[in-house]
């Protein structure tokens, strides 16, 4: 390619494109801003009275123990979850990367399935299922259902690490006497660790986010923060609902902005 292609403008995107997504960010954040507002005003003092700004809301979240119980509880089934997925979604993804056995390309496809799949169908399927099995409907059956959701995530996203993946490295190791142990957890698991990562932290999101499924898998007793927020906006939504979502939401974007964050600098093995 010629020096006066480099230097060619880039063709600006037409009026139309750029409405459009204005249009669709705005369609997207702006009732985030509005959660999020509306999450610090405080009661009006009557008509025509401006409300006030406070934290009253989430003095009230923080001092709600049936809140604190069902916030708990979420994080405890995103964590077994998250540890469920990620152990079986890596063994999965080297399994399916590494060997070759019958079957092979259907399992690939099988693992896309839970992708498409509406989460109202898995849901009741999985209820389907446990009562069949006769397992007990609580968190145990959350956990399981939130593993057979996300473990597909986990296994794409290893997979694409360990595409391309430096075989020779592996061979160096157990040429020098390393055994197979040895060889996973001081060359293949570093290496691959940016997306074991990649995959916990969307399977520990994506469980600790889920109303749909967890509704149909859970038993008495059994709630998580979406469901205790769908029991509370059955009365209203209050802004104390407001607070907690917006906590929700500070939370979820902490997560996204630790794993984008830039890197300071890049290591090379010679």
């Amino acid at each position: 390619m010629s020096g006066a292609a480099w230097g060619r403008p880039r063709p600006k995107a037409p009026v139309a494109a750029k409405a459009m997504t204005a249009f669709a960010f705005l369609l997207i954040y702006v009732p985030l801003a509005a959660l999020v507002v509306y999450s610090f005003l405080g009661p009006s003092n009557g008509p025509g009275t401006p409300d006030a700004g406070t934290l009253v809301w989430y003095e009230k979240v923080f001092s709600n123990t049936q809140i604190l119980g069902s916030l708990y509880a979420s994080l405890w089934v995103g964590l077994w979850s998250t540890v469920g997925a990620t152990v079986i979604g890596t063994a999965a993804a080297l399994a399916l990367e590494r060997t070759r056995f019958p079957g092979r390309g259907v399992l690939e496809g099988i693992v896309h399935v839970p992708l498409i799949m509406p989460e109202i169908v898995l849901g009741l399927s999985m209820l389907m299922w446990f009562v069949l099995l006769r397992i007990t409907l609580g968190y145990f059956s959350i956990i399981l259902a939130h593993i057979t959701f996300s473990v597909s995530y986990v296994i794409i996203t290893v997979k694409a690490r360990l595409h391309g993946f430096d075989d020779s490295l592996e061979e160096a190791a157990r040429d020098l006497g390393a055994s197979p142990w040895q060889v996973f957890w001081r060359v293949t698991f570093p290496l691959i660790w940016p997306g074991v990562l990649s995959g916990a932290l969307m399977a520990f999101t994506l469980s600790f986010d889920d109303f749909l499924i967890t509704f149909f898998t859970a038993g008495v007793g059994s709630d998580t923060l979406p469901l205790k927020i769908y029991s509370m906006i059955k009365f209203g939504v209050s802004r104390e609902i407001n607070a907690l979502s917006t906590l929700m939401l500070v939370f979820t974007f902490a997560l996204v902005m630790f794993f984008f964050r830039p890197s300071k600098g890049v290591k090379t093995v010679t």
